[in-house]
């Protein structure tokens, strides 16, 4: 309980759980000093100016007890305080009781030491600013005895406050400093991460401690080797492209020569075949050899609607939502490929499509949503896995090898986002929702 208490009240920035790191011995080791030593030395201090003090008290009071009527005691007492700078009242009437304020330690700790040292004391009142006022009791009545506090008090270690609060300021600065010098190296690595998880290069330089320059440079590797792999994998498919696509094109043009009710059939197998070379091609392609640009999101899905609206096809695009942030970066042809990926999902196994597009301060959303009859909640992660098929009520369509939705979230992943399949209450069929980060 009180682990997940923690949990949930800890900073999440690595730099915020550093400065929390950094700044709690500090606070509480000027916490303790403060406590712990001031105070001590406030009593300490107290106790023995107190006792000092004693002498003179006790002289007083037997001067004005020595006196034979009430007026030799105040004409005695007077005359033995005066020099001592203590201010005499005889007779006086002495409270019920002691005015110490609850949080004057150091005024009690007088109190008690005027106590065991003056068995006649019986009221101390400290509720005067600076002054402290006693009742002794003498056999001509109580007599009043006032004197400045700072007698029996030790006086504020203003120095001592001062240069705690001075160096620990200095050194949790200097601390800081030396702190981010070795948190910018992973901040960086971070951002560089990021970036290329959403498909994008940032310039970066190992550096920092040694774990961290390790960190770099077996990201950099990392890096290096996959793109050495994309490069790669993009030089072969543009071969196979060629490869493959020539004898089906060859051989659907030795069909053509055929009787038409003959070759039917086979050139409809090879345009399904072509159809589905396209479909393998596209998965493995991906995004590659499509650089990332700043692109203006609202026009391009307009611009893909419109394209589907003039070739019939029932595709509306409904109202946009939130502030448009104008071109984002982003790869606009592989936002292209998988809005298409959605339409054309979304007509074969519904009538109709409708498109949304909602902005938000962190992402983009694409909403496509069809009334055809939708996915079940248990599968619908399935139905995101590559060749994945699901029961023949969405496989109406021919070819189906499985590809389209995990093209579409592959897609989105390299964009920094997600797709999110849901049922549409618009249309009753299924929502799919392309989330991109900004």
């Amino acid at each position: 309980m009180i682990r997940e208490w923690l949990h949930d009240r800890m900073p999440r920035s690595l730099v915020a759980r550093a400065a929390l790191i950094l700044l709690l011995p500090v606070v509480t080791l000027q916490l303790v000093v403060g406590v712990s030593f001031v105070q001590r030395y406030y009593e300490d201090v107290t106790r023995q100016m107190t006792r000092s003090l004693l002498l003179e008290l006790r002289f007083v009071h037997e001067a004005a007890s020595a006196a034979p009527d009430p007026g030799s005691a105040l004409a005695f007492a007077t005359a033995a305080a005066a020099p001592l700078e203590l201010d005499v009242t005889l007779p006086a009437q002495a409270p019920p009781g002691d005015s110490i304020d609850r949080w004057d330690l150091a005024g009690r700790a007088m109190a008690d030491t005027l106590r065991q040292g003056l068995p006649q004391l019986e009221a101390v009142d400290l509720s005067v600013s600076n002054r402290v006022t006693i009742w002794l009791a003498t056999p001509q009545g109580d007599m009043e005895v006032e004197f400045s506090r700072r007698r029996v008090a030790a006086q504020n270690p203003h120095q001592l406050l001062v240069l705690t609060v001075v160096l620990g300021v200095l050194m949790t600065a200097v601390a800081g400093l030396f702190l981010r010098n070795q948190l910018r190296p992973i901040l960086r690595l971070a951002k560089a991460a990021t970036a290329y998880g959403r498909g994008r290069i940032v310039p970066f330089r190992p550096s920092g401690a040694t774990e961290v320059r390790a960190a770099g440079t077996a990201f950099l590797d990392m890096r290096h080797r996959i793109e050495r792999q994309s490069q790669a994998r993009t030089a072969m498919l543009a071969g196979i492209s060629h490869d493959l696509r020539t004898p089906l094109t060859r051989l659907r043009l030795g069909l053509s020569l055929l009787d038409e009710d003959e070759a039917q059939d086979l050139i409809r197998d090879v345009d399904d075949m072509g159809r589905m070379v396209d479909a393998f091609l596209a998965f493995a392609r991906g995004d590659a050899g499509d650089a990332q640009e700043d692109t203006a999101v609202a026009p391009l899905v307009r611009a893909v609607v419109e394209d589907y609206r003039r070739s019939g096809q029932p595709v509306t695009l409904s109202e946009v939502t939130g502030e448009d942030p104008g071109p984002v970066p982003l790869r606009p042809m592989a936002i292209r490929r998988a809005l298409e990926n959605l339409l054309g999902n979304a007509l074969a196994h519904g009538t109709r499509a409708q498109v949304s597009l909602a902005f938000s301060g962190r992402t983009i959303r694409l909403s496509v949503e069809d009334d055809g009859p939708g996915i079940p909640p248990e599968r619908r992660e399935e139905a995101m896995r590559p060749f994945a098929r699901l029961d023949p009520a969405r496989n109406q369509a021919s070819p189906n090898v499985g590809l389209g939705l995990a093209i579409v979230a592959d897609i989105a992943r390299t964009h920094g986002g997600s797709l999110r399949l849901g049922e549409s209450v618009a249309l009753g069929g299924l929502r799919a929702d392309l989330v991109l980060a900004r």
